[in-house]
């Protein structure tokens, strides 16, 4: 009877990886014609990634650097192809038939759902097609309002906390970009508005979701749920999710009550709330209520996917740069005073003003190229390749693109853990390959919400080091880096504050 029990799980098991892999099966013999770390028998070479994760971090990196340009990892029936050159990277990113995200990216379903992270094909190009007028160049000159306000707020938190030694910045700079994207995407003020979930509570809850999904990467059988189902953080991450809904639900639905309709006069002039900001949920509500293309629950998957990618990956690069800047007094001084010279005296910020400071915009780039939010992203094949090193890939191969590591190609970035602007001057980029600096991917699938990030970065640099000079404390060496869903520190990362004298008001 034992018996029968134990084979009829082995053919369950069996048709199911089959079913769902069948494809990725077949493209994986390809994939051990690549050079590859030390394997053992069924276990692969990924068991060397059943480990913490700075650990995985420091190990993944070595892999890159031995294994240039391109490797292979799996374990058991999982394998992945790892990418770690720009040559390969343009030919992935530059198409749209590899727009499938990596399986890897199904762990986000129960959070997410589908939305624009996670969705493809047709549903991905629709969702684009909704919320890209969210981003248009009339809207985001509106939000630099709301960046401004919000970096005033932060800069008065720091005057309370800069006696201490040394402010411990994370938390402070995730509750800034989490209360900006509250106040532009979704239109709401989260001090004012009845929020049951405390805007805390939500990002603890992703932090913590995050060391869950690292956890089961770093054991892939738990990547299926037939595994995953009897393991404790299954149940721990229902609790989180739980909690991320709430917080998103009750967003949307402090919306909707204040939601008048809006009628679309061409693609990027609409009129709106008397907030006369129009926020991404409310294009989102407008979608629903007029066309008919999404209902509540695409709502709430985009609320989701835009309240965690637009408030945690903008907060990693503000704390990182903050670092940076402290770290070097003269690449410092030159971006004070570039803000001196750009940004007139008692007035607001604008658009043309922020797109007026070049220098800070090359340290911007040189934080985002060491510190890239995203270190690594994964597609899925859509037809056979020919990599630049002349290896074949066929259809249903899953790549892992390692942004970090080619980010720190010495061959293309000298000595790459330092700290260098000038690297973004126009001379200096000319024969630089276009996808070797990808922090917000590339092609048809990047980032949509990249310049909101690098104008929500530039404003609140400029309120910060127009009101303090920054010390180190933490330094690039100290700063220990994980393996999570974004680019994290270990541990918060601290900068000694000092209020300046005869600041402008």
């Amino acid at each position: 009877m034992i018996w029968l029990f134990v084979v009829a799980f082995i053919v369950l098991f069996v048709l199911i990886i089959y079913d769902q892999f069948k494809g990725f099966i077949f493209a994986t013999i390809y994939m051990h014609k690549l050079p590859e770390p030390q394997a053992n028998f069924f276990v692969g070479n990924m068991s060397s990634l059943f480990d913490t994760p700075e650990n995985i971090f420091k190990i993944l990196r070595k892999w890159g650097r031995d294994y240039y340009p391109i490797y292979h990892t799996w374990v058991a029936h999982l394998s992945a192809v790892n990418i770690v050159n720009p040559y390969d990277f343009e030919i992935i990113m530059s198409n749209m038939k590899h727009n499938t995200k990596g399986y890897f990216y199904h762990m986000f379903h129960n959070w997410l759902g589908t939305g624009l992270l996670t969705s493809e094909g047709s549903k991905w190009q629709e969702r684009r097609k909704i919320l890209t007028p969210a981003f248009h160049f009339n809207i985001l000159q509106e939000f630099i309002k709301v960046f401004e306000a919000e970096t005033k707020n932060l800069v008065d938190v720091f005057k309370q906390e800069c006696h201490k030694p040394y402010i411990a910045i994370t938390d402070f700079i995730s509750d800034f970009t989490l209360d900006t994207i509250g106040e532009t995407a979704m239109g709401t003020n989260f001090k004012e508005e009845n929020i049951k979930v405390s805007g805390r509570d939500y990002k603890t809850a992703i932090h913590e979701i995050g060391k869950i999904y690292v956890y089961r990467l770093s054991h892939p059988w738990l990547l299926h749920n037939l595994f995953y189902v009897f393991v404790p953080q299954y149940f721990k991450e229902k609790k989180l999710i739980q909690t991320l809904h709430t917080f998103t639900t009750n967003v949307i639905s402090n919306r909707q009550r204040n939601f008048r309709s809006i009628k679309a006069q061409n693609e990027v002039d609409f009129s709106y709330s008397k907030r006369k900001r129009l926020a991404m949920l409310d294009l989102l509500l407008a979608a629903k209520k007029q066309e008919g293309c999404i209902d509540d629950g695409g709502i709430r998957e985009e609320v989701d996917t835009f309240m965690f990618e637009g408030h945690d990956t903008t907060s990693v690069a503000i704390s990182y740069a903050l670092m940076l800047i402290a770290c070097h007094r003269d690449i410092q001084d030159r971006i004070y005073e570039e803000i001196q010279q750009v940004v007139p005296e008692s007035s607001q910020l604008n658009y043309q003003i922020l797109q007026d400071l070049k220098y800070m915009e090359m340290c911007i780039k040189e934080v985002l190229r060491m510190y890239p939010s995203a270190p690594l992203i994964a597609r899925v094949l859509g037809e056979d390749i020919k990599t630049h090193s002349g290896y074949i890939l066929k259809t249903g191969s899953m790549v892992q693109l390692h942004i970090y590591d080619v980010h720190h190609n010495p061959d293309i970035y000298p000595n790459p853990e330092k700290f260098d602007p000038d690297r973004f001057l126009p001379e200096n980029c000319q024969n630089r390959h276009n996808f070797a600096y990808v922090p917000f991917s590339a092609g048809p699938r990047n980032c949509i919400g990249q310049k909101f990030a690098i104008l929500e970065i530039k404003a609140v640099l400029c309120g910060i080091l127009a009101a303090f000079i920054l010390e180190p404390v933490d330094t690039p060496e100290t700063v220990e880096l994980i393996g999570d869903v974004v680019l994290r520190s270990k541990d918060n990362i601290k900068v000694k504050f000092i209020p300046r004298k005869n600041v402008k008001v």
